[in-house]
């Protein structure tokens, strides 16, 4: 082995080490802030903070921000992933307040459903609400009220209650909608997989200077997400 070719080896290793490190703080950090509830439960938590995080960036579809902002970013999550959940509360936060709520870009959720068939049952819900509007509110909603992975936690009153606590309007349309989203919610997943990621949250950026779309894995901070959108404008 040449000496370039073991300081790459080096380099890949400590990345690795790295990403680690930040998965276990992220999962530690969602364990840590639901430890006032029982999490999956249809007692919510989170219901005002979300509210208030997502006020004045418009919702369509899955999408928050300005539809015609240039730049794209794109999250394949996995509503049952705990790191997902850390995220949501942890590092977008950052990106909403200021380049979402600026107009410069908007974000696109997209299911990649690795965990379990109760998180199909969860990213067909999601996309009910994203036809009323409320996409992003049910998602980081759902985040701040997460259960045990699989644990039939994902049931009828659950995903109402987080509905109801998203802002959906009309529940009738949104219990019909979801029994019919399965397949959206199986496509957007084979598009994360044909795209060559395997774990979630992973992102991707489109804009201006990307030529097409970049892919970003799941970068380790805030400031990794907001220099890319930067770049990709």
């Amino acid at each position: 082995m040449t000496v370039s070719e073991r300081r790459t080896r080096l380099l890949r290793m400590a990345a690795g080490a790295a990403f680690l490190a930040l998965a276990v703080v992220l999962v530690l950090i969602v364990i840590s802030s639901s430890s006032g509830g029982d999490g999956g439960d249809t007692k919510l938590e989170g219901v005002s903070a979300v509210d208030k995080l997502l006020a004045g960036a418009p919702q369509h579809e899955m999408t928050l921000g300005n539809p015609k902002a240039q730049v794209e970013l794109i999250e394949f999550g996995d509503l049952q992933c705990p790191v997902c959940a850390a995220y949501s509360e942890e590092i977008l936060p950052t990106i909403i307040e200021t380049q979402v709520k600026k107009g410069e870009a908007k974000i696109d959720f997209r299911n990649f459903t690795i965990i379990g068939s109760e998180s199909i049952t969860a990213g067909a819900a999601a996309l009910a609400a994203g036809k009323q509007g409320r996409g992003w509110s049910f998602v980081d909603l759902f985040y701040r009220n997460q259960g045990g992975e699989n644990s039939g936690y994902v049931d009828d009153a659950f995903l109402e209650a987080i509905a109801k606590g998203a802002g959906v309007k009309d529940l009738a349309k949104w219990n019909s909608e979801r029994a019919n989203l399965t397949a959206e919610v199986e496509a957007t997943t084979q598009e994360a997989q044909n795209l060559g990621f395997g774990g979630t949250p992973s992102f991707a950026v489109k804009g201006p200077k990307t030529n097409g779309v970049k892919l970003l894995g799941t970068p380790q901070s805030a400031g990794e997400l907001e220099s890319a959108i930067a770049a990709a404008g």
